[in-house]
């Protein structure tokens, strides 16, 4: 007998699709019927059609981490429009390790604590305590990311932009302290007890989604839903986006955007600029000095992560910081036809490092993904090449804009889309830098952007013990070094042969999400968070 003839008889015949449950997605049930046969087929496992069915039914069916979104939400809303995201919602600053576990519930309980400060005296009066339950991803893996601690800091009045990382670190230290709250003439003391862990599964509007509640005793006084939805944005229950302008030059494509650059002859980072203007009401002066501030944070983590050496990061994993040590030798003569690599991959574990540490980072697009951009900016900035600041800032525009597209028609979260939405994200971004800042124009600056989002494609995001250290750190050194070869091979390649445009290339970032496991969606059951076993 033939091994063709063998597998025929261990797959046997697919199940009568008539048979399948009224509830359960016929697409589902297929793929799971094919994983089962295929299994079948490599173990020399025999079913049933009648066990295979009810199996295959059984896991198409199953409870799922966030599988889908809400149609209620404003980031499925707003996709259907032109881009209207701005650069201060997009950069922004706060504690590791990573933007929709830590920096996005930070925001949550610290508008909700705002939000407290002007209730009625009357309700006011009544209340004994704050509370906050956390679901999905943010239950599953929010352990590892500090979440707990964070919710707790917004709380009692702390922003991520000023925070003091310390203070987050004596929460560590310090698990039983108490931090007093004022709410209108009472004062009361919470703790880290009074974040909950809820139900990871389950049905959510998001895969980040939180409730923040005033209590009164076990009675609610009053109650939201918030969801962060990914790069530190958040939204809520009947959230409403800000009123904006309207872009000078509207797109929702990339080709749309080269289009509007290529007629007007305008570089990527023009057009953005004069779109920023328009929608954000601001100066062009005033978002350079926000473009200048972003860049001084992002060249500080870089500095303050390689001044730390063989130190042992936070969590139970015990992982060493390396930084120091690439850079070091980087520096050597004896590894010189290394250098280049090696000091962009120093300068990308080093601020990733810095945000395993929870210390201040720069959501480029998110928290996990934060030692990509930084790395490119110290390279281009920090070395023989010394780009000035007004080129770091048409670099940070140019990689704004992908980011935007990839927010806009993708997603920027890795409990949503896996970890190619952060770190497949993040190097695209910094090709786009890398290109606009030696004056490429738009097609060339697509290409980069798109060669390096394309071989991110797939990868899901699996971190052990729910830390964002192994292996998000060195996929930072790797996603930093990508988007340097993308940019090698979009300026010698013929622009216009280049095969694979940047909308197919996000079109396929959303569905490759959409159809990933949820399990290797940001929940640590799957991938290396389930097979390395820490000693």
């Amino acid at each position: 007998m033939s091994t063709s003839d063998r597998n025929d008889g261990l797959l046997g015949a697919l199940p009568d699709m008539s048979a399948v449950p009224s509830n359960i997605d016929r697409r589902s049930f297929l793929m799971r019927s094919a994983v089962i046969g295929a299994s079948a087929a490599l173990t020399g496992t025999a079913w049933t059609v009648e066990a295979r069915a009810q199996q295959a039914a059984k896991e198409a069916g199953a409870t799922k981490l966030g599988a889908t979104l809400s149609p209620d939400l404003n980031i499925v809303k707003a996709s259907k429009g032109p881009v209207m995201t701005v650069l201060e919602e997009f950069y922004k600053v706060g504690p590791g390790p990573s933007s929709s576990h830590t920096i996005g519930p930070m925001r949550i309980t610290y508008d909700f604590y705002q939000r407290c400060t002007k209730l009625p005296a009357e309700q006011l009066a009544q209340a004994t305590g704050l509370k906050v339950h956390l679901f999905g991803s943010l239950s599953a893996t929010g352990k590892g990311h500090g979440t707990e601690r964070a919710s707790l800091a917004g709380l009692v009045g702390k922003e991520p932009a000023t925070v003091d990382p310390l203070f987050l670190d004596e929460m560590i230290a310090k698990p039983q302290q108490t931090y007093p709250v004022k709410l209108g003439d009472k004062t009361f003391n919470l703790s880290l007890a009074d974040i909950i862990y809820d139900s990871a599964k389950g049905d959510f509007p998001h895969p980040n989604t939180m409730t923040c509640k005033l209590m009164a005793g076990d009675k609610v006084l009053y109650e939201l839903e918030y969801y962060s939805v990914g790069g530190g944005f958040i939204e809520w229950k009947g959230y409403q986006p800000p009123r904006k302008g309207q872009p000078k030059y509207p797109y929702a494509t990339m080709k749309e955007l080269r289009q509007h650059a290529e007629a007007n002859k305008l570089s990527i980072a023009q057009v953005i600029l004069a779109n920023e203007i328009a929608v954000s009401g601001k100066t062009e002066e005033q978002i350079n000095a926000f473009l200048d501030k972003i860049a001084g944070a992002m060249l500080a983590t870089v500095k303050t992560g390689l001044s730390l050496k063989d130190d042992v990061l936070p969590g139970p994993i015990k992982l060493r910081s390396k930084a120091a040590t690439v850079w070091e030798r980087a520096q050597d003569d004896k590894y010189e036809a290394d250098r280049a690599i090696a000091m962009v991959s120093a300068f990308a574990l080093a601020a990733s490092e810095e945000n395993a540490r929870g210390h201040l980072v720069i959501t480029a697009p998110t928290g996990g993904s934060a030692g990509v951009m930084p790395a490119v900016v110290y390279a281009l900035s920090e070395s023989k090449r010394k780009v000035p600041i007004e080129k770091i800032r048409q670099g940070l525009l140019a990689g704004a804009a992908i980011g935007y597209l990839c927010k806009h028609s993708a997603t920027l979260s890795g409990a949503e889309g896996g970890c190619q939405s952060e770190i497949g994200v993040a190097s695209a971004m910094s090709a786009a830098l890398i290109a606009q800042i030696i004056d490429s124009p738009p097609q060339v600056i697509e290409n980069a952007a798109e060669s390096a989002l394309e071989h991110h494609l797939g990868m899901t995001c699996d971190p052990v013990a729910g830390y964002v250290q192994v292996p998000c750190i060195e996929r930072c050194a790797f996603g930093a070094v990508k988007a340097w070869t993308a940019v090698m091979i979009a300026t010698n390649e013929i622009a216009s042969r280049h095969r694979v445009d940047l909308d197919t290339t996000i079109k396929t970032l959303a569905d490759t999400g959409r159809d990933m496991s949820a399990k290797y969606k940001e929940t640590s059951e799957g991938g290396l968070a389930a097979n390395l076993v820490l000693c």
